[in-house]
């Protein structure tokens, strides 16, 4: 749209006419706002020209049959799956060039639900941004929680009490049974049953009442604190933890005379989207995707963190990394979760459950209410925070449900971090997503989204 004249000075009583230029009155100053709007569309022009020159391996295969077979009724076609589509796990938006019904090409656009998550947490003081770990990946709040106090604590040195590691653990672990039960119930759901959906969320309401009895929220929790965790579990919560590890391996069976011999399951996953050991680490998987190709790592293990060198669990491990490899792996996983839970329980030392210096974490509400230090330290940390040294700078990761989340912190000796860097699982192991679908189905599109168990709050950081 070209600028518009300024009026003329016979007509200055014309209430629709502009008072001055639009390139005037705009924000953007002396800008051609005819241009400024075209972002849109040469994001997708570069898009679709990334899609048309990307050479994979389909095209050998077709060039050979083409050799073969003159078929006449042969024909390409680009589609858009998402960005607003509930096959996607969020918005992903997924362009493929299809020959039939076959894949050829793949492209992912990613970014839709970006909400600079990194430069907020540049903007807050390191315990102000403990909420917004919960609304990375949302489908396992308490891990993000961990993950970030553990970075925060490597950065300012802060010693944890042992009470609060056991207690974080077992809240961890639950975490990932509620994670791996939802992408179960999406994964039956994406293949066609229903039913299943539901059932899964039996057992992760169970879940929920723990977090509630526990932290007061049952989603978005923030129970966590740097320097331990916010308050001691109250007898009932033990109780609802001990129920819950009790009768969950009767609901992990269940799934498994469901679908382990089931005919429709086995033929949507067996054989889809297979990625071979040296795919997956060229291509930078992680977690049970990773595990899936046969790469027995997990951080828990291998660069243990709070009590897990103290536990005894297995690494669940499969060679054949198709997707029905990643359904085993996931439900192989819910089950050593509950084995750490129940040594966690027997385990578990008495003992405060944070801290006890007010300069690093927040002080007893009983200091608080009832005595005046008590209620300065707590105003003072609300108002500067966690300090570390001046050009101090950490990298902590942990096992989440999905992978690996890493945060990287550097410090300029305020209580804010000067630079922060989250390195996402979902965002790592989408990268395998446009290798796994060429060659393969549309149909199979959702099967292998499902399968690799993208969260877009956390990809889109």
């Amino acid at each position: 749209m070209e600028p518009t004249a300024a009026p003329s000075e016979s007509a200055p009583d014309d209430p629709t006419a502009p008072s001055e230029p639009i390139s005037e009155r705009s924000p953007f100053g002396e800008m051609d706002l005819g241009g400024f709007f075209r972002f849109w569309e040469e994001h997708n022009e570069a898009l679709y020209e990334r899609l048309e020159s990307k050479h994979v391996w389909t095209e050998e295969a077709k060039q050979e049959l083409a050799e073969k077979v003159d078929d006449p009724l042969e024909n390409e076609m680009v589609l858009n799956l998402g960005p607003q589509h509930p096959a996607t796990h969020g918005v992903l938006r997924c362009v493929v060039k299809v020959d039939g019904e076959t894949i050829e090409k793949s492209v992912l656009d990613i970014g839709y639900l970006h909400r600079g998550i990194e430069k907020l947490a540049e903007h807050k003081t390191y315990q102000e941004f403990m909420p917004y770990t919960d609304r990375m990946d949302y489908l396992s709040p308490y891990s993000n929680n961990v993950a970030w106090c553990l970075a925060v604590e490597k950065l300012a040195g802060i010693a944890v009490p042992e009470r609060a590691q056991w207690i974080r653990m077992i809240m961890c672990e639950l975490a990932r049974i509620s994670s791996h039960l939802l992408w179960l119930g999406v994964g039956v759901m994406d293949a066609g049953a229903m039913s299943a959906f539901l059932w899964t969320f039996q057992s992760r309401e169970d879940i929920y009442s723990i977090f509630d009895n526990v932290a007061g929220a049952r989603f978005t929790v923030s129970h966590s604190r740097i320097g331990g965790i916010a308050t001691e579990p109250e007898p009932e919560a033990w109780e609802m933890i001990r129920e819950f590890v009790d009768g969950f391996p009767d609901v992990i069976e269940g799934f498994e005379t469901l679908l382990n011999r089931n005919r429709i399951w086995i033929d949507r996953n067996k054989d889809v989207g297979t990625v071979t050991r040296e795919e997956a680490l060229e291509i930078g998987l992680c977690g049970p995707n990773l595990r899936a190709s046969g790469v027995e790592y997990d951080l828990r293990r291998f660069e243990p963190y709070l009590r897990y060198e103290d536990v005894d669990f297995n690494i669940p491990m499969r060679t054949e990394g198709d997707s029905l490899a990643r359904y085993f792996i996931r439900l192989d996983e819910m089950r050593e979760s509950l084995r750490i839970i129940e040594q966690c329980l027997e385990r578990m030392p008495k003992g405060p459950i944070r801290t006890d210096d007010a300069k690093q974490a927040y002080p007893s509400k009983d200091e608080v209410y009832y005595s005046m230090e008590g209620m300065i330290h707590d105003f003072m940390y609300t108002d500067v925070g966690t300090t570390a040294p001046k050009g101090a700078h950490s990298y902590h990761a942990v096992e989440n449900p999905k992978g690996e989340l890493g945060f990287y912190l550097t410090s300029d000796g305020t209580g804010q971090p000067y630079r922060c860097r989250i390195n996402a699982p979902s965002f790592a192991n989408l990268q395998a997503l446009e290798y796994m679908m060429e060659g393969n189905m549309i149909g199979d599109v959702v099967i292998l989204i499902g399968s690799v168990d993208p969260v877009m709050g956390e990809a889109d950081k």
